[in-house]
């Protein structure tokens, strides 16, 4: 036990350092967000923290945020006043901690400057996409619009003489989510894709004979 509790501490400290700065706290679509700024100064119960003001609209649950700290060794926990948790995220991918509020849903938190800087990623895939099988055979074309239909979400339009498969599919708007490049029908379906390049996405789960969006 006595090599166990510096390992801890050092682990938990290093986390703590990792977190001092500016994140984004937003439901898991990013339809909501607020910024949090995370100090490396001590308070009551934790360490400090800035809301931003526009946060208690956003995410009416911020308000009771007065401190965060680390619990165990990868749980960053945002808590009231009293150190209770309002609620507890843990890491899920590099810069990117997810957690969970009882009747609420999944919230995720992750870097500042990452997380705008995928916003801006949106930007880069408007336009014009063929959807391909892996024997380089084209099976639909699409275009993906800057029109929103729902907070981060956009429209995108299926071109004539598609494969049966993708019309029936018939995808209504497509998101940046985590990464992934979602397109979601009517239905509330979603097609997962995964970047294989700046110019190539394929979609997740893997098949015998992937579907690959290639820019146009």
């Amino acid at each position: 036990m006595a090599f166990i509790a510096p390992s801890f501490a050092q682990d938990a400290r290093s986390l703590a350092g990792d977190m001092v700065g500016q994140w984004e706290l937003s439901t898991a679509g990013r339809d909501k967000t607020c910024v949090i700024t995370l100090k490396g100064d001590t308070a009551p119960q934790g360490m400090k923290l800035d809301v931003d003001k526009g946060c208690a609209e956003a995410l009416p649950f911020t308000k009771g945020i007065a401190a965060w700290s680390i619990k165990g060794l990868d749980i960053v926990r945002l808590q009231d006043t009293s150190g209770q948790s309002v609620i507890d995220v843990t890491e899920v991918e590099s810069g990117i901690f997810e957690g969970q509020r009882p009747n609420e849903g999944i919230y995720l938190l992750q870097n500042l400057a990452a997380a705008r800087a995928l916003s801006k990623s949106t930007d880069q895939l408007i336009g014009d996409w063929a959807m391909v099988r892996d024997s380089g055979k084209t099976v639909c074309g699409l275009t993906l619009t800057n029109t929103e239909t729902t907070a981060d979400n956009f429209a995108v339009f299926l071109k004539p003489r598609c494969d049966p498969l993708v019309a029936n599919f018939a995808p209504k708007q497509w998101r940046i989510e985590r990464g992934e490049l979602l397109l979601q029908s009517a239905k509330g379906e979603i097609w997962r894709f995964e970047a294989d390049d700046n110019s190539q996405w394929r979609r997740i789960p893997e098949s015998a004979d992937p579907l690959i969006l290639t820019r146009q």
